[in-house]
């Protein structure tokens, strides 16, 4: 039984053999076809996997590129509202202060021209008069009939405080055809000043801002480019192009542009992008079908979309907010060339490894390393591309001029641009990776943290504005807040955005202590002027009573006490009129030297009863300049006379005199060893009145007065000081910079 089903077993073994000989053609070409087919649909499906893996990474590139566009230009809008609400709560624009009112709009104008202000217009309600600014620089009064409107619809109680903006309009401004947007806001009179102490809270007028939208736009746009062809587009939320690559697209509807273009496509997938999401405030990615591309025309072209939106008033929760969307487009086939002729070579390639294996299996082995080191080559040339286009994005953000950079839900830096490390003075190390709390203040980490918090929570984006004090140096910082998404559509970070406002709060602050100081000079002429009539005559009263009264007698003892206290009260007067009024200013060449040595010669008793030595260092070299001899010595006087008030135990006087490093100043500097000024202080020591002296010892004007001359000398005038708190070396220096005039 065995030996039968063994020669069966046999038989059929041999019977297979045979049939395989006879047919292994038709087997082996069956098995090649199978395996084959096998191998082209899986090279399609990984084909169109990367294909699609690529082009939301490329979209994804394009809609970072959108937000910071965005962001940029949302920030441009806000600043403006930020200057208009400042400018609209001055004392000089409420009260039509003549005086003031040009000159605080024109600086305004000047600080915001770059962001597409054209014109600063102040509509009153008080002398129906209006005034205005001009791109141009010119300021003129102007009249006219069209504003009444204006005044009667912002005529409210509701309407205070708010800031309207109008739809974009075409219009022929000063000679050009300008695309342009009124921003404007109520003016009610609710500032006090020395002229107006009491607010009478009447309604004032409207100051309205005249913008350039192009140029808001394209300053941020024109130079965007995604991949090689591509560029971006803005439209507001009326379906109207803002800025386009086509100048004709602007102003135009951009439903009925394209298809007014190329009536022959359909459109149909963008028009339902824009009306679906882009004007409604939404951003995202997709593609659609257009006509052209640059100079591609009569052609149909597939195109990737990412778009974001840029909020002027309100955010996407409100159906009122005016919002423009900003676009960036570029055709598929920067990329999709590349995949396909992967996709096609590496088909071929698959096929040769397929015949050559059936053919000849020795050769295999050096197919298919030819194989790898081609695929290697695609997709090293392929990453080299993708490096090219992160590039781009990239070299954006490290060149931009703001601090970028991102923060995850604890609070840990986990990229920042080249400006941000600039900006906090350290090192990559010292900052990426490491907690807010350990860059920032307590105060100013602990409202990040908030921020974060809240934009991880609602998605909404925010901003806030901080003070970052370091060694002594006071910073503002105006910083956006808003979240990045992961493919779930959840916020997974946030981005921040700060832009350094130093200038214009240290400029603010200037304006406000230049109004102080004229305000109070006016306030200071009129008081010694009523105060020194009756004064003289106390005085001369005095003198006779005292030749009345025998010497030694209580009478006469009384009268010198009034008159030395009516003597002090003189000289007080005396001091705020000098103060006040304006003295001729005598031009001659004064050496400095000499000029300081006199006050040194004066006031050298004083230094010797006071247990204080003087140090000199003159630089023998230094040129003449131009100024008052007296004006000067006054200021040296004042500056000294304090130095020696601050060291009342004695100590060190030093005085020296240097040129500037870049040769343009004289530089005298006058030290002491006292006790420093303290913190509190400092930003008060150049206002009139303040003294630090004891009831009868100073009038508070020295330094203020010192100032004035200086200034008016073109020159600066600033101080160092250390208090035992910061050092164990005290004292404080004055340093006077006057220019070299040749």
């Amino acid at each position: 039984m065995y030996e039968k089903i063994k020669k069966i077993s046999l038989s059929k073994l041999h019977a297979l053999l045979d049939f395989y000989i006879i047919h292994y053609k038709l087997i082996t070409f069956i098995c090649t076809v199978i395996f084959l087919g096998i191998i082209v649909v899986l090279s399609r499906s990984s084909a169109d996997e990367i294909r699609k893996i690529v082009i939301d990474d490329f979209n994804n590139q394009q809609l970072i590129l959108a937000r910071h566009s965005a962001s940029q230009i949302t920030n441009t809008i806000n600043t403006l509202k930020r200057e208009i609400s400042l400018l609209a709560f001055s004392p000089a624009i409420q009260y039509l202060e003549s005086v003031q009112l040009f000159r605080r709009m024109g600086i305004t104008f000047s600080s915001n021209r770059e962001n597409g202000l054209l014109e600063i217009r102040l509509i009153s309600n008080i002398k129906k008069q209006n005034y205005i600014v001009r791109f141009d620089g010119t300021k003129t009064e102007y009249s006219s009939k069209s504003d009444i409107e204006l005044l009667k619809e912002l005529n409210d109680e509701d309407k205070k405080d708010r800031i309207f903006l109008t739809d974009i309009s075409f219009k022929r401004f000063y000679g050009q055809e300008k695309m342009v947007m009124n921003i404007y806001t109520p003016v009610w009179q609710v500032s006090v000043d020395d002229a107006h102490p009491v607010a009478t809270n009447r309604y004032a007028g409207v100051l309205v801002f005249v913008i350039d939208v192009n140029e808001v736009i394209s300053n941020v746009v024109k130079n965007i480019k995604s991949g090689k062809t591509g560029y971006s587009w803005v439209i507001d939320n009326k379906g109207i192009f803002l800025y386009h690559p086509e100048p004709e697209f602007i102003g135009k509807n951009a439903f009925e542009a394209r298809q007014k273009k190329k009536p022959t496509i359909s459109f149909a997938k963008i028009n339902q992008i824009q009306q679906e999401m882009i004007l409604k405030g939404q951003e995202g990615t997709s593609s659609y079908i257009s006509g052209w591309h640059r100079d591609e025309k009569d052609k149909i072209i597939e195109k990737l979309i990412a778009y974001a939106p840029i909020f002027l008033t309100g955010n996407e929760l409100d159906s009122e907010s005016i919002h423009w969307s900003i676009a960036v487009v570029a055709p598929v086939s920067e990329i999709d060339g590349t995949i396909k002729g992967i996709q096609n070579r590496q088909i071929i390639i698959q096929a040769i490894v397929i015949i050559v294996t059936v053919t000849a299996g020795w050769l295999i082995v050096g197919i298919l390393l030819r194989w790898s080191s081609t695929i290697k080559k695609e997709v090293e040339e392929k990453t080299r591309e993708l490096t090219r286009s992160e590039y781009q994005w990239r070299s954006l953000i490290e060149h931009a001029t703001d601090l970028i950079y991102t923060m995850s839900a604890e609070g840990i830096i986990l990229s920042m641009n080249n400006y941000g490390f600039k900006f906090l003075d350290k090192s990559f190390s010292e900052v990426i990776g490491k907690s807010i709390f350990e860059l920032f203040p307590k105060d100013v980490a602990s409202s990040h943290m908030k921020f974060i918090r809240e934009v991880i929570e609602t998605g909404k984006p925010n901003q806030a504005v901080y003070q970052l004090n370091e060694n002594d140096l006071e910073r503002w910082v105006n910083v956006s807040f808003s979240g990045l998404l992961d493919e779930f559509g959840n916020v997974y970070k946030v981005l921040a955005i700060g832009r350094d406002i130093t200038m214009r709060i240290n400029m603010e602050k200037q304006m406000s202590h230049t109004e102080k100081l004229a305000s109070v000079g006016t306030l200071s002429a009129g008081i010694a002027h009523e105060i020194n009539n009756p004064l003289a005559i106390i005085l001369g009263f005095t003198d006779i009573l005292l030749e009345k009264f025998p010497d030694g007698s209580e009478e006469k003892q009384i009268l010198k006490t009034i008159q030395k206290h009516g003597l002090n009260a003189k000289k007080i007067v005396e001091n705020l009129l000098g103060f006040a009024r304006y003295t001729e200013h005598v031009e001659k060449d004064v050496d400095i030297n000499q000029n300081i040595q006199s006050v040194l010669d004066v006031i050298s008793n004083n230094l010797a009863i006071n247990k204080i030595t003087l140090s000199t260092d003159f630089n023998k070299e230094l040129p003449t300049i131009q100024g008052d001899p007296g004006e000067l010595q006054q200021v040296f006087f004042n500056i000294i006379s304090n130095a020696i008030a601050a060291m009342k135990k004695g100590g060190k006087l030093s005085v020296s005199t240097r040129l500037s490093e870049d040769k343009k100043f004289i530089e005298v500097l006058i030290s002491d060893t006292g006790e420093g000024i303290p913190k509190e202080y400092r930003s008060k020591i150049f206002d009139p009145f303040f003294t630090t002296k004891a009831v009868g010892e100073g009038t508070g004007l020295g330094l203020s007065i010192s100032y004035g001359i200086i200034s008016k000398h073109k020159g600066e005038i600033a101080f160092e000081t250390k208090t035992k708190s910061e050092s164990n070396i005290t004292g404080t220096t004055f340093i006077v910079r006057l220019p070299i005039i040749q």
